[in-house]
């Protein structure tokens, strides 16, 4: 498993929140690097892209799939968003996610869960302090941010058109802090980490990500309930041409999520790069075929969302198996995805208004497993130590224990809203819309 957070800061800051989680506060070592120029500027390039495929990529993806009354409240929530996670992120989400004192590998203890306090508010980070792969840590800082950002914003998809502002924010907070950071950590936190110990292959975020805020999209929209006149009334997306765009910059947003994830400009970042594009190409094609065998059509929000759906699968192996590895992952990914909104959805009955499950979650499930498979040498893959059979179920643990922690604390704190200030807007104000009602304003005057 890749590491993502080979730095370390020294410092000590006694926070009572962590003190108070058990969470002990180590000295880190400094480790001496020299400045490579090269990775710098590819790592400064991977964080705008990332930034990119968030806002304004996803955000026009979720809006122009909502009615016109509610387009402006997406990018309300996106923005918001961004703001809090950002303060988080560097009050203490970076030092939770990162801090590997303690940690050692085939040991669980607590650091497997969760980082310590040491880079609390990004102390003794300077812009002279280097990462072991040669950029400045404010670099790996911003890079990391980006992915802290767009996981929580995925949800909003999920309770998209019936959330209230204020609710949706706060979730994003707490779910930020009780889910993204410790699972960031358990996933990408090297030796000793939860999923480095079971030997979990997830090298740019199908568990971390994906999966993560899509199991949480599903409890929303469960815990929220269905819109208003869903399913019986047509809601179909209000500009698909916006729609289509913004899916557009979030493919090309996903080098910098996928490729970045290498930390380098070298070897792995080029088959990361390879891959990334074919998962994407054969997701769009396997989407294609089953909607037109089931439907007998194609439709324009279809082949979009297969290409997504076939970047979702491939994220996690996207280091680890062959391009022809790539193409069966992303083929399949598009293929399951469709399956999960067109069918599933319907026969179950959740509103997960622009299907952050179907497409995250179950593209994230298909990819983590497949990964399993098409990462052993004996089928081109890159995982040299990897065998069939065991791989396979360290991917279905490290999917398992997503599901199950993401979904179960995500529906506790909705839970928890649900009892204090409310999640849900009131009924007048879903007929108005959104924009009009939370923010006095609307996406057109004409």
């Amino acid at each position: 498993m890749f590491n993502f957070f080979p730095c370390k800061s020294k410092a000590f800051v006694p926070i009572a929140l962590l003190l108070l989680m058990g969470v002990a506060s180590p000295v880190w070592a400094a480790e001496e690097a020299a400045l490579d120029t090269g990775v710098t500027a590819w790592m400064m390039t991977s964080a705008a892209l990332v930034i990119m495929m968030c806002l304004p990529g996803l955000a026009m993806f979720y809006a122009g799939m909502v009615n016109t009354k509610n387009a402006l409240s997406v990018f309300s929530q996106f923005f918001a968003t961004a703001g809090v996670i950002a303060v988080l992120w560097v009050v203490f989400g970076y030092s939770i996610a990162t801090d590997t004192t303690g940690m050692i590998k085939g040991v669980y203890n607590l650091h497997s869960f969760i980082g310590g306090t040491s880079a609390f508010f990004l102390q003794n980070i300077t812009p002279e302090t280097i990462t072991a792969e040669g950029m400045p840590e404010t670099v790996l800082v911003t890079f990391l941010l980006s992915f802290a950002i767009i996981t929580p914003a995925l949800i909003a998809g999920g309770f998209a058109e019936r959330m209230k502002f204020v609710s949706a924010v706060l979730f994003m907070a707490l779910w930020f802090t009780l889910v993204y950071a410790p699972m960031s950590h358990m996933v990408w936190g090297g030796d000793g980490s939860l999923m480095a110990n079971w030997g979990v292959l997830d090298f740019a975020g199908g568990t971390a990500v994906h999966i993560n805020s899509g199991v949480a999209a599903l409890a929303a929209c469960l815990v929220i309930g269905q819109r208003k006149g869903y399913p019986t009334h047509s809601m179909p997306p209000h500009n698909l041409v916006i729609c289509l765009v913004g899916a557009a910059l979030v493919w090309i947003g996903w080098f910098g999520f996928n490729v970045g994830s290498a930390l380098e400009a070298g070897g792995t970042a080029g088959i990361a790069m390879l891959n990334t594009q074919l998962g994407a190409c054969a997701g769009v094609l396997g989407w294609m075929l089953i909607e037109r065998l089931m439907t007998q059509r194609i439709s324009a929000l279809g082949i979009a969302s297969g290409g997504l759906a076939g970047l979702v699968g491939i994220t996690p192996g996207c280091a680890y198996v062959s391009p022809l590895g790539a193409l069966a992952i992303g083929f399949i990914a598009g293929m399951v995805c469709f399956y999960f909104v067109a069918v599933v959805k319907r026969k179950f009955g959740y509103d997960d208004t622009l299907d952050v499950f179907g497409l995250h979650g179950v593209g994230g499930i298909v990819g983590a497993i497949l990964t399993g498979v098409f990462c052993i040498p004996e089928l081109g893959g890159y995982a040299k130590d990897a065998h069939l059979v065991p791989q396979v179920l360290a991917q279905f643990k490290g999917v398992a224990f997503t599901l199950v922690y993401s979904f179960s604390i995500s529906w506790l704190l909705l839970q928890l809203l649900q009892k204090t200030i409310g999640l849900r807007v009131d009924p007048e104000t879903e007929s108005t819309g959104l924009d009009q009602s939370e923010y006095s304003e609307k996406a057109y005057n004409l």
